[in-house]
């Protein structure tokens, strides 16, 4: 394969609300209803797939962000993520 897909994640160290105007601010980057298939999708765990277990020992960091990149052009992925952080 000559250009593969991956997960990615990381933690936003402002939080929660800096984690979702992120997933907010993507136009490639899409939130899913589950974290398969070959575009790309940004999914922020603490207030969607892990919220049932907040305050609990299992607690999912509130600013944890994940991708899964998909097959999109490099290109247009890195722009989206660079405009979501306001980088760009």
């Amino acid at each position: 394969m000559k250009n593969g897909v991956g997960m990615v994640s990381f933690i936003m160290k402002d939080g929660a609300q800096v984690a979702r105007r992120v997933a907010e601010r993507m136009r490639i980057f899409t939130l899913p209803e589950s974290l398969e298939g070959v575009e790309s999708l940004i999914e922020v765990p603490a207030v969607m797939t892990h919220a049932s277990i907040a305050g609990s020992p299992l607690e999912i960091d509130p600013g944890l962000v994940r991708l899964s990149v998909g097959l999109e052009h490099i290109d247009d992925l890195w722009e989206d993520l660079e405009r979501a952080f306001g980088t760009r």
